[in-house]
């Protein structure tokens, strides 16, 4: 058995969610947009807003009951622990490896020209500081880039914290009744429409109309899927946490290749590239059967206001 939340909470949850990230993003659309220098203060305050929401329809609504809020949101028991443990690992580790993969793809269908010679890194570092500073070889820069990739994941997870406590902690699981695919692909839809304050703002994309709402629809679609797997068959968040700062600390790993500025649409992680890596992997995991054994993630106690219903602990 687990908690099924009602039609309108899931609604009133998505609503408040997307509401609370055009309030904090309504400074950029009143000044000089992403230019504006307090934007690096509220892109991470946006990201809480998933969390927030979550915790107010929670709440407000007392459903899951107190007893069942922690185990129904992902963040504990941290059981089986040994599957919680390895799956927080993939994470933490793999994103990287599967953005090195969107570059390859890139490059192979014409997307970017790579330069291994990271001279398109080099100039763009030259442009960023101050002439005449001293600057250690472009290699020692890419290399030091490459080494904090797992720390900077960690760093992004604090932050991812705040989006994955919504996406994959509560609605995933309030979408779950639908159906693992529809659950998976309604959730991604939704993270992706909700960056839209900051994406028609040309964040991600450059892209200031529809089409870098649509791309940016169809990344989170493509990597909410793994994402959400993670979430799925482990029971808990914590994977889906660290796979996501994992992703946010290497997406810009293009950019160390690149011989000049590529359409991140096309070419990046959260672009066309992106896309084909993802659907690769979901082949693989399709093919192992690993959509098909998922945990429980709450247990019933009773009815409550805004719950009804048997859940499913399995996948359809």
């Amino acid at each position: 058995m687990s908690v099924r939340i009602r039609p309108m909470v899931t609604i009133a949850f998505v609503v408040l969610a997307c509401g609370l990230a055009w309030l904090v993003a309504l400074p950029l659309w009143l000044g000089r947009g992403l230019a504006e220098p307090i934007a690096g203060l509220l892109l991470p305050v946006m990201m809480l807003t998933p969390a927030i929401a979550a915790i107010i329809v929670t709440f407000a609504t007392r459903v899951p009951g107190a007893g069942d809020r922690a185990r129904f949101l992902g963040l504990w028991p941290l059981r089986p622990a040994k599957r919680v443990v390895w799956l927080m690992v993939v994470g933490w580790l793999v994103p990287p490896v599967l953005v090195a993969a969107c570059v390859l793809v890139a490059a192979a269908l014409g997307f970017v020209e790579l330069d291994l010679a990271f001279g398109g890194f080099a100039a763009e570092i030259e442009r960023a500081v101050p002439p005449g500073t001293p600057l250690p070889p472009v290699e020692v820069l890419v290399i030091a880039q490459l080494a904090m990739l797992p720390l900077g994941a960690l760093f992004n997870s604090l932050l991812a914290f705040g989006e994955e406590l919504g996406w994959r902690g509560w609605l995933l699981p309030a979408l779950r009744p639908l159906g693992t695919w529809p659950a998976l692909i309604l959730s991604g839809a939704i993270w992706g429409l909700w960056h839209s304050p900051v994406i028609l703002l040309g964040y991600n994309f450059g892209r200031t109309d529809i089409t870098g709402v649509l791309f940016m629809v169809a990344g989170c679609i493509a990597w909410g899927v793994l994402l959400g797997w993670l979430r799925l068959r482990s029971g808990s968040v914590w994977p889906a946490v660290l796979a996501h700062g994992s992703l946010n600390a290497a997406a810009g790993l293009i950019l160390l290749v690149a011989a000049s500025q590529p359409d991140l649409a096309l070419a990046g992680p959260l672009g066309v590239a992106g896309w084909i890596v993802a659907a690769v992997v979901v082949a693989v995991l399709l093919a192992t059967g690993q959509f098909r054994r998922q945990p429980a993630l709450a247990a019933s106690r009773g009815t409550d206001a805004g719950a009804s219903g048997p859940g499913e602990s399995s996948a359809p």
